[in-house]
């Protein structure tokens, strides 16, 4: 029997932000395109986050720069549902030829001719080009210290819905970043005794004299940061856009009755210990902090503006006693815990894409998205060619630069020379 095989120039694998963004982009340029989807488009907002969750950037800045959200103010912090329905209807105003339900099980080079080869749950594609625009948030990661105990419930973020979900008792929260602190936070309100473990991080105010600091990032020019600082490559950020938007204060949520300590260590017989650095890392997001208070302070005095001064932003509370009196050991079932949320990142997983895009630790290795390997592109992974890569309106301008790229190769390949110059 002869195989029934799609072809196409360009394939696009992932439909959330980043493959939504890659086809408006292919399309503009009218280069024939195909994006498919395990499951649905934006699936990772809506069965992939807690049902509380709403966009970490105001509506202004985080969306496309073609669609505003409807219904929503500038202003606000835009609920998970509406984000996924967002992209659903930016992807149906250009037509997306977007395929769901269709899982990529392997890519490979063709052999003897130029494209790829890729299996898929419904049958065989052939594209020139393959566009990876699954994103940074492939698979939950939960540490190897994870104790071995059934007695407890262990999820990860990517697990968590609600207070609801989880049996009586205390709660440990692993990690804090932006989805560790807005999870400990809605659970202490939920009336759970909640201890929260801190990383590195760094702290930016929600808002500062006035403007939020997205806004503060884009005109001091810091979304452009073309590479991470040193030593900064792993350090999270702790911001949220819960309850109309505020700036993650550790203080303010000891006070408010979660305890903290520092970084996860280890488990050992239903005894977790911890490190310790909790009073270094929250100084550490101090001084994070209050440097954007100054580089913003320093741009209002360049540029004369008429901002108000904000000298309460620059008060902390007193220090909590688990800072100065730090927990190094808990013995979980003595402390009533009866669940560990894991709020511990992600992993890539491209071991689909049997090609040779990748180093040693198999990480992608492109320049700005462009891969080692010729035909191949990644779209949406942190810093893909600066520090606003990851988000929803900086996915589209990476996306932008990569169809330009792919339309400037189709031309080498389709140049053809003329027969009066033979």
């Amino acid at each position: 029997m002869t195989e029934n095989v799609i072809t196409t120039d360009t394939l696009v694998v992932g439909a959330g932000q980043a493959g939504v963004a890659m086809s408006e982009h292919l399309t503009r340029l009218a280069i024939p395109h195909l994006v498919v989807e395990k499951n649905r488009i934006a699936e990772a907002w809506r069965s992939g986050r807690w049902d509380s969750l709403v966009a970490n950037g105001p509506a202004w800045h985080d969306r496309f720069p073609g669609m505003t959200f409807p219904g929503n103010h500038p202003d606000s912090f835009v609920a998970k549902e509406q984000v996924a329905d967002y992209f659903v209807a930016y992807a149906d105003k250009f037509k997306a030829p977007i395929r769901t339900g269709v899982e990529v099980f392997s890519a490979t080079r063709l052999k003897g001719r130029p494209g790829f080869r890729v299996e898929t749950s419904q049958g065989i594609i052939e594209a020139q080009r393959i566009v990876s625009a699954t994103g940074p948030f492939q698979r939950p990661v939960i540490p190897a210290i994870a104790p071995q105990d059934s007695a407890l419930l262990q999820l990860h973020s990517a697990q968590y819905r609600n207070p609801e979900q989880l049996p009586d008792g205390g709660v440990l929260v692993v990690g804090a970043g932006s989805s560790g602190v807005q999870i400990a936070d809605e659970l202490n309100r939920a009336g759970k005794k909640v201890w929260l473990s801190v990383g590195a991080h760094d702290r930016p105010p929600r808002t500062y004299r006035g403007r939020d600091f997205v806004w503060w990032l884009g005109v001091l020019g810091l979304w452009d940061a073309a590479a991470n600082q040193p030593g900064k490559e792993h350090v999270t950020i702790a911001v949220s856009g819960a309850r109309g938007g505020h700036t993650v204060d550790f203080r303010q949520l000891a006070h408010q009755g979660i305890t903290l300590a520092g970084q996860t260590e280890g488990f050992n017989q239903g005894v977790v210990a911890f490190q310790d650095n909790l009073a270094t890392h929250i100084r550490t997001g101090d001084e994070s902090y209050l440097a954007l208070l100054d580089a913003a302070d320093l741009y209002i005095s360049r540029h004369g503006l008429d901002l108000p001064p904000e000298p309460e932003a620059r008060y902390f509370m007193p220090d909590p006693d688990c800072m100065t009196h730090p927990v190094r050991t808990l013995n979980l079932q003595q402390a009533g815990i009866s669940t560990i949320i894991w709020a511990t990142g992600y992993a890539t997983d491209f071991s689909w894409l049997k090609v040779g895009a990748f180093n040693q630790q198999n990480q992608p290795q492109h320049h700005r998205g462009v891969s080692s390997e010729p035909g191949v592109y990644f779209l949406g992974l942190p810093w893909l060619s600066r520090r606003g890569s990851t988000f929803i309106w900086g996915v589209w301008h990476d996306a932008k630069y990569i169809a330009d790229q792919i339309a400037i190769q189709r031309q080498y390949q389709h140049y053809r020379p003329d027969d009066t110059e033979a």
